[in-house]
């Protein structure tokens, strides 16, 4: 009988008793023929669109038998290598060298094999109808750490949610790994920003709630303030009078006329009256004349500004025999903006013991308080004796004094 030929490397097979005198070369021809088969090395070129047939001959050397065959050129369109159909076999394929290796299938000539997916070695085996890629991601058992490059891991290999917060240490997270639009206000509580991590000059006008004040120069503002120190409010309100000071003096006799400095824009006037003659000391009763009047006129003024002034004399004093005289009265403008009245006459009128004191009058601005007597006023003591009975009897002669508010 003839010899036959293996179905998966095509070994031949010797009848006995037949290839007598061959026998020895025959069975040399298949052991390389295995050797091929689990060691044997092939470097085969593509052909760019077109296909590599590889072959299986019975009983000779062929392509399809090495274990490793490398791969070698360009592929611009898709390209294929085969392996016949119906044998079964174990394959290493270096495809390293190949230029664009993803235009490059590996099949059975009637199967569907698979495409390669970077330039790189494959593992597949045929099972006798088609060619399987024998992967990473099929393979059984685990990989360590030890076997996992470092720029291996990219971003594209991970999960949307495979990296969890258990497996981030707080360490990890640095500023420098954080975009500059990442965290956004949701993810800081409000209690987590304090003074403490704020840095000097960090908040500017725009990150202030407005408080709905307009901006401006305001004069003589009145403004609210909220429990946090903002103004909520303001508006220019009206200046205080300031200090007045005594630029005219005072004018003793008269009459005469008051002129305003220039710049003066208020003024105050104090008018007092003479005051009234004493009269006694008598056995029969005596009086001392009274004080004169006070009045007081304050007013904002229009320059130029001048007014007319009277000045009241003091009463005499009348001796032990006789009454004193009484006061007159002193004023300040035209028409009268304030009068004060003389003091009253001090009397000797038997025999009533001793004899009432005589009073003074006045008009006064109604901004102020009541008709007051001279020596109620501080710069008006009874030392200065405008308005008041001397110690020797005599009435003291009125006062107009006027202050003027220069801003």
């Amino acid at each position: 009988m003839a010899s036959s030929y293996s179905t998966d490397l095509k070994l031949e097979l010797m009848v006995t008793g037949e290839n007598a005198g061959t026998w020895g070369e025959n069975t040399n021809n298949n052991l390389n023929l295995i050797q091929q088969a689990i060691a044997g090395y092939e470097a085969i070129a593509l052909t760019d669109g077109g296909t590599v047939t590889l072959a299986m001959t019975d009983k000779t050397i062929s392509t399809a038998r090495n274990m490793v065959i490398k791969f070698t050129g360009t592929l611009t369109t898709a390209s294929t290598v085969t392996i016949p159909d119906s044998i079964e076999k174990f394959y290493i394929f270096d495809c390293s060298a190949v230029v664009a290796p993803t235009n490059l299938t590996i099949k059975t000539v009637s199967g569907n094999g698979f495409t390669l997916d970077a330039a790189k070695m494959y593992a597949a085996y045929s099972n006798g109808t088609d060619l399987i890629e024998v992967s990473l991601d099929t393979l059984g058992g685990s990989i360590g750490t030890a076997q996992i490059s470092d720029n291996s891991i990219t971003a594209a290999k991970i999960s949307n949610n495979a990296v969890t917060t258990a497996k981030i240490l707080q360490s990890n997270i640095t500023t420098n790994k954080l975009a500059a639009s990442a965290v956004t206000a949701n993810n800081i509580a409000n209690s987590t920003i304090t003074q403490a991590k704020l840095a000097t000059d960090s908040v500017g006008p725009d990150q202030l709630i407005s408080t709905g004040v307009t901006a401006g120069s305001y004069t003589t503002a009145n403004i609210t303030v909220d429990a946090d120190g903002r103004i909520t409010a303001a508006a220019s309100g009206a200046g205080g009078d300031g200090g007045y000071i005594q630029l005219a003096g005072a004018y003793p006799g008269g009459p005469g006329t008051f002129t305003a400095n220039p710049a003066t824009t208020a003024i105050v006037a104090y008018v007092i009256g003479g005051a009234g003659g004493s009269a006694g000391p008598h056995p029969q009763g005596s009086s001392t004349g009274g004080q004169g009047g006070f009045a007081i006129y304050k007013s904002s003024i229009t320059q130029p500004y001048t007014q007319p002034y009277t000045i009241g004399a003091g009463g005499n004093y009348g001796g032990m025999t006789s009454s004193g005289t009484a006061g007159q009265s002193s004023s300040f403008g035209t028409p009268t903006l304030a009068s004060a009245g003389g003091g009253s006459q001090g009397v000797t009128v038997p025999p009533i013991n001793p004899a009432p004191n005589g009073t003074g009058s006045g008009t006064y601005d109604l901004s102020f308080p009541g008709n007051m007597q001279a020596s109620r006023i501080p710069t008006f003591t009874k030392s200065n004796e405008f308005g008041v009975v001397k110690s020797n009897g005599q009435g003291g002669a009125g006062l107009v004094a006027v202050y003027e508010l220069i801003p």
